[in-house]
């Protein structure tokens, strides 16, 4: 049975006489069960609609139905003349552009003004038309809570226990882990997988938890604005960088046992903001974060939030603001932040982009959920001051060109990854002709040097790799002042990530 707050909050405003009521769920089964208990609380008859039985006293099956009641109008006829109750219907926006509908709902409204109870609607994204705006109250019912996720899990291994042989090869934090990635799933989806993955093969395993992050990525695709991007490399793949990785492994315990971290008082890291070199690892630190600590991982791209309709663009920014915070906990990635946000000081597109900005500056302070963001940049000079400030993010990492030791092991990394020996090569000449080379850099000369070795039906050797690091002129030579100038920018008001 739900124990939410909101259903205290609901009871409240039905005794203040708040007649017109809409919560804001995609759970309406959890939330019918919260509605029958606080009718029950308030001493009152609840009834529920739906377009396909019509109004029901009660909310089982077996309860009866009152006949004719299928169509809205109707129904709401007939909660005129029952007079007393608590009445729940589901999907009555849909029908809205029926003025005998608007008109019924006006009349049960004005009528709970002298009697007890309230309509109280179910939706999410709830749109209300002009003449019942100002007799509505919105209420937004919060997801399942971390204890909600546990009981089921364990609910579910006891029942399919009792069935069946049921082997559970989790240890403490991987429990911890699978029931964390459960949030942001509603209770009926989360059964359904628990329930798939203890039938399929008899067993509850740490891998399965990666099972549950693909149900999480039907659900962004679903909505379109969001991506959810697979992460298959950890930080071992990142060169370097050691004072990030650090900085990171230090959170890590309160990303993946976040209870324990409660009761210490600390709560969900905000986010980094990385500035620095192009192509020196910015954006696989974000895909690698996620890897580590065991979250999906959904990027953000500004280009799908614009719409063409006034004032769709900043729905559409609060609707992915909206996913993103259901399928917490979750790394949310945004790349090359300044050009999202370079023209909002600018009314070349109408204030749009000022007014996606002001919302995703108060988000970022005033968050719900655990979204760890990772934002990136490579031009700080285009970035609004705002998102500089403390308090948006925990930390602000300098990510310069990557060192003697950081080079050796990207050339490790690169030559392994395309199934090269480094133990074949000069390392140590290599690394002194790349300095001044980003990772990036480094790579397409490793590529490159070996498009030319298959070319000519030869292995890899030294000697190609010289040739290529020799032909590529590395940004630190193109644009030696633009680098200069973001060393000492970054001096004085950012972390090193080294």
């Amino acid at each position: 049975m739900p124990t939410d707050s909101n259903f205290d909050e609901l009871e409240l405003l039905i005794r203040a006489k708040y007649a017109l009521i809409v919560v804001d769920t995609v759970e309406v089964e959890r939330a019918e069960q919260g509605f029958a208990l606080s009718a029950s609380r308030l001493n009152l008859l609840y009834f529920t609609w739906s377009r396909s039985h019509g109004l029901r006293r009660g909310v089982l099956p077996s309860d009866p139905v009152m006949t004719g009641t299928e169509e809205p109008a109707k129904a709401l006829a007939a909660v005129e003349a029952e007079g007393v109750g608590l009445f729940h219907f589901r999907g009555l926006d849909a029908h809205f552009d029926d003025p005998a509908v608007v008109s019924h709902v006006l009349d049960v409204v004005q009528q709970f003004n002298a009697r007890r109870g309230a309509l109280v609607l179910t939706g999410h994204n709830v749109r209300l038309p002009d003449a019942l705006r100002p007799h509505a109250t919105v209420i937004r019912l919060s997801g399942a809570s971390f204890d909600d996720y546990r009981a089921l899990l364990e609910r579910l291994i006891r029942e399919y226990s009792a069935r069946m042989p049921v082997k559970v090869e989790l240890t403490h934090e991987d429990r911890g882990r699978l029931v964390n990635n459960l949030t942001g799933l509603t209770l009926t989806e989360a059964e359904k997988i628990i329930t798939r993955l203890i039938v399929e093969d008899g067993a509850l395993r740490a891998r399965d938890i990666e099972r549950v992050n693909a149900a999480k990525r039907q659900i962004v695709e679903q909505d379109g604005l969001l991506e959810f991007y697979p992460h298959t490399e950890g930080l071992d793949q990142v060169a370097g960088l050691g004072g990030l990785k650090g900085w990171l492994a230090r959170r890590r315990a309160v990303v993946t046992d976040p209870r324990r971290a409660e009761a210490f008082g600390l709560g969900f890291p905000k986010g980094v903001l990385l500035l620095g070199v192009p192509g020196c690892g910015k954006s696989l630190c974000a895909k690698s974060v996620a890897h580590e600590w065991g979250l999906p991982l959904l990027k953000l791209d500004p280009s799908n939030l614009y719409d063409k309709y006034v004032g769709e663009s900043e729905h559409n920014f609060k609707r992915a603001m909206q996913t993103a915070e259901r399928l917490a906990p979750i790394v949310l990635w945004i790349d090359e932040l300044e050009k999202a946000f370079a023209s909002a000081s600018a009314d070349a597109d109408g204030g749009v982009s000022h007014r996606i900005f002001g919302t995703f500056l108060s988000w970022l302070q005033d968050r719900q959920g655990d979204v760890f963001v990772v934002a990136t940049s490579n031009d700080v000079a285009k970035l609004p001051p705002e998102f500089i400030r403390k308090g948006r993010f925990d930390e602000i990492f300098f990510v310069d060109l990557p060192g003697d030791e950081a080079r050796a092991e990207i050339l490790r990394i690169h030559l392994r990854k395309r199934k090269q020996d480094p133990a074949t090569l000069d390392l140590t000449q290599l690394v002194t002709a790349t300095r001044g080379f980003s990772g990036a850099e480094i790579e397409e000369s490793i590529v490159s040097a070996m498009y030319a070795a298959f070319a000519s039906g030869t292995s890899l050797d030294t000697g190609a790799l010289l040739t290529e690091v020799g032909a590529t002129r590395p940004l630190s030579k193109t644009m030696p002042e633009r680098l200069d100038a973001i060393r000492r920018w970054a001096a004085q008001r950012t972390v090193a990530a080294d």
